[in-house]
């Protein structure tokens, strides 16, 4: 005969399945009345994590971000960033230079703060006007006659050569002229015979026309050629006078040139003293003065080359701009801003953090590239402040993670085009490397953290700070104030409604639900900042001015409705009997589990039958859900717990000599995590013990080999989800849940649901032991091991113990 329980504990009255916010705790009528707040809510540890990365000027001391996923983290640490305020160390002016003495390696010029621009113009200024005055200087009158005074005398002099050979061959009936070779006069010795010039080649044939003698054909050839090499010399002698005269008229230039060139240098050097900018002015003067070319031309008579053909891109490099070579290419300048440069780059490909070495085309489809063409990234721009970007966003474009590694190692920043990783793509150029002064600040997961941490050394050289922001936080009257303050931000910035009492009480307490814990809160604003969008949305369409408590959940249940599709089709296949669930009357091995399915961020619970059949045997506890390979790791481990526990309360005096099967029915996916395992070893007990069970009641709960009932996740969805079956099929006033006492604070449970609860016509029934929820289901004591060590005769325990005795002698006597 069954021993009746001494006594059934009664459900959760509704006041404890819900936490509520009393609207006289808040301290204003509408949410426009409370004080302004940004940035993060609650997140302490974070702040002073942050605060210490920001601050450290260590090496190494760059920070990585994880947690809140989804929110927009790179602003929001931006502006904190810039609240805090650190101090850092300004970053110069940078520019790019023409390097005079090795041309694919350009010069980098580091000047005082707002310099650089300054420092282009004037180069280009003094250009200009170098341009314009040395034509003038040139055409001068004293210039000119200095010039034609030194042309005077070379000229003389070479004039005084030449005539001197001229008289000296004359005496010899020889004379100088020239012979045309195609394109060209060259000076040649000729005979002169009967008064007439004669090529030297005609000798030969004058004689073998007999009007010449072979003899004196001879003496003239001999005195050719020793006239040929008196020549020879003169010759030399005049191309030797020919360059002193070149050198003297560009001395003659350079001198004249350099009063007006000395000035402009040397104001230069006054007005940017540092060390590397005077070096460089000194080299710009020496290739200046000696070419001079350029500028001997007026600007507008120089022919234009490099213009554009129609269809075609301009030709590139010095041959279009002789002058280009003096050009300043400012990669960093700043104006009077004092704090120190944040910057949030949402698109951190190679290009736009590195910078890049962009290419010039001409008109044939060639490319040349030069300092001018050098083009600074994010990493330069932050140089002396901070640098915000995602991780995941990093990693994934090519040579990004290599070259930030590179970078942070070094502190040093070279630019090059992402071609150079690639063979027969790059550029010759490799310009100075640029020293850089950047924090870096990445924002990723937990995930990515160890898995960077784990596998990539670097990483923990490089990014030693984490800054973790938690997801939910203690519910304080301080976190009430700051979601208020938030929530008022978001009501301005977007012009939203304000929301009265009832309306932020509605909002916070959605937040409460979202964090899974009465005495905590969700810190993920973005999910609220949703609903509150949806909320004065829905306001608006009834035409109040405030939102109010009725469309807080108005718009809660268009969002569910949204999303609840699959669950609505589930629901009908359970009304329609497809899916069979009982929510009613007794039976032998068979349970209602709770299951949470989630589709698209939506999540909700889903009842499953679960049976049990036991045989004699040796099998032990078999797993239909592993051998179909449809159970997971944690179902398996929950299969192994069920195992220990069933021979801790039965196998110790006896083997146990069982073959039983657990089964999710009507389950064609994956079945993971433990959180049946109670319910498992429910339908397992009452198959053994042959107690029927109630079916009007589901279980949840995790349970270790002690029988101690143990908290689950998604209690609250899978508490709503039995209730509406049981809504649909007929609320009776005796269906319910059984759940772990450790989730009760963890429940938030809908309006309409409560207001079953109150009317006694649904039940919740926590449990923190197996024999509490097996007397609830069974309506029969568990039963305690005896002394003897027999458990109380008619109790669950007692008969599934005879059943298993009579297994084991029934297959001993067997074998």
């Amino acid at each position: 005969m069954a021993n009746k329980p001494a006594s059934l504990p009664g459900g959760l009255p509704a006041e404890k399945l819900r936490w509520r916010c009393d609207p006289a705790r808040l301290p204003f009528e509408t949410t426009a009345q409370a004080e302004l707040r940004e940035g993060f809510i609650g997140q302490e540890r974070a702040l002073r994590a942050l605060k210490m990365g920001v601050e450290l000027t260590a090496p190494g001391y760059n920070v990585f971000v994880c947690g809140l996923a989804g929110t927009s983290r790179g602003g929001t640490i931006a502006r904190m960033i810039r609240e805090v305020h650190p101090e850092t160390k300004p970053s110069l002016d940078r520019c790019y230079v023409n390097n005079f003495k090795s041309a694919d390696r350009p010069r980098l010029l580091s000047l005082q703060r707002g310099q650089a621009n300054s420092f282009k113009k004037d180069m280009q200024a003094g250009v200009d006007f170098l341009r314009r005055r040395i034509p003038q200087v040139f055409e001068g009158e004293p210039f000119q006659r200095q010039k034609a005074r030194i042309v005077e005398r070379f000229t003389a002099r070479e004039k005084d050569l030449m005539d001197d050979f001229t008289r000296r061959i004359a005496r010899e009936q020889f004379a100088l002229g020239h012979m045309q070779v195609g394109a060209v006069a060259l000076p040649e010795i000729f005979p002169v015979l009967d008064g007439q010039m004669v090529p030297i080649e005609d000798i030969a044939k004058m004689v073998h026309e007999g009007k010449l003698e072979a003899g004196a054909a001879e003496g003239i050839e001999r005195k050719y050629e020793q006239f040929r090499q008196e020549f020879t010399v003169v010759y030399r002698k005049t191309l030797t006078l020919s360059r002193e005269l070149a050198s003297e008229l560009s001395y003659l230039e350079q001198e004249a040139a350099s009063v007006l060139l000395d000035g402009f240098i040397e104001e230069l050097k006054e007005k940017y003293p540092g060390d590397g900018v005077i070096d460089y002015l000194e080299e710009v003067r020496h290739h200046l003065l000696d070419n001079l070319e350029p500028f001997k031309e007026r600007e507008g008579e120089q022919e234009e080359s490099g213009e554009a053909v129609e269809g075609l891109l301009k030709p590139a490099g010095p041959e279009r701009d002789p002058f280009r070579v003096y050009g300043v290419n400012v990669i960093l300048a700043h104006n009077d801003e004092k704090e120190s440069p944040v910057i949030f780059e949402t698109m951190p490909t190679y290009a736009n953090l590195f910078g890049t070495i962009q290419r010039a085309y001409d008109a044939r489809g060639g490319w040349s590239s030069d300092f001018m063409d050098l083009r600074a990234g994010s990493l330069l721009r932050a140089d002396g402040g901070f640098l915000i970007m995602y991780a995941v966003e990093a990693l994934s474009e090519t040579g990004v993670w290599r070259a930030l590694k590179r970078t942070l190692n070094h502190n040093r920043l070279e630019i090059q085009a992402l071609e150079m990783f690639f063979p027969f793509g790059g550029s010759a150029l490799k310009p100075e490397p640029v020293d850089l002064n950047v924090k870096v600040i990445l924002i990723g997961d937990r995930q990515m953290y160890e898995l960077l941490y784990e596998y990539e050394e670097d990483f923990q050289k490089i990014f030693k700070v984490r800054v973790e922001f938690d997801e939910e936080m203690h519910m304080s009257d301080g976190v009430i104030a700051e979601y208020a303050g938030r929530l008022r931000a978001l009501c301005e910035q977007e012009k939203l409604l304000p929301f009265d009492r009832g309306a932020f009480a509605a909002m916070l307490e959605y937040g409460v639900r979202r964090a899974g814990r009465r005495n905590k809160v969700t810190a993920r604003f973005v999910d609220i900042a949703d609903l509150a969008r949806e909320a004065s949305y829905a306001a608006r369409g009834a035409s109040e001015a405030q939102v109010r408590a009725g469309h807080v959940r108005s718009a809660l249940d268009l969002k569910v409705e949204r999303h609840n599709l699959i669950e609505t089709r589930i629901r009908e296949m359970i009304d329609e009997g497809t899916l069979l669930i009982d929510v009613g009357g007794a039976r032998i091995g068979q349970v209602n589990g709770l299951s949470v399915l989630e589709i698209g961020g939506y999540s909700f619970g889903k009842p499953v039958r679960i049976t049990a059949s036991a045989a004699l045997g040796k099998a032990g506890l078999i797993n239909i859900e592993r051998e179909a390979n449809l159970s997971g790791r944690f179902h398996d481990k929950g299969m192994q717990i069920i195992s220990g526990y069933i021979r801790s309360r039965f196998a110790q005096d006896k083997p146990l000599s069982l073959a039983a099967s657990i089964c999710f029915e009507q389950s064609y996916a994956g079945v993971d995590g433990d959180s049946a395992s109670i319910t498992e070893i429910y339908a397992l007990l009452s198959a053994l013990s042959g107690l029927p069970l109630r079916q009007e009641l589901a279980v949840t709960g995790s349970v270790n080999q002690q029988g101690d009932v143990q908290a689950i996740g998604g209690v609250n969805e899978k508490i709503e989800g039995f209730y509406d079956v049981c809504r649909i099929k007929g609320l009776t006033g005796t269906q319910g849940v059984i759940i772990p006492v450790e989730n009760v604070e963890d429940l938030m449970l809908r309006e309409d649901l409560l207001e079953a609860v109150g009317a006694g016509k649904f039940h919740i029934y926590p449990v923190g032991k197996v024999e509490e929820g097996l007397e609830i289901l069974s309506g029969v004591a568990a039963g305690q091991l005896g002394s003897d060590g027999k458990y109380e005769a008619g109790t669950v325990f007692a008969l599934a113990d005879e059943r298993l005795t009579k297994m084991a002698q029934t297959l001993k006597e067997f074998e």
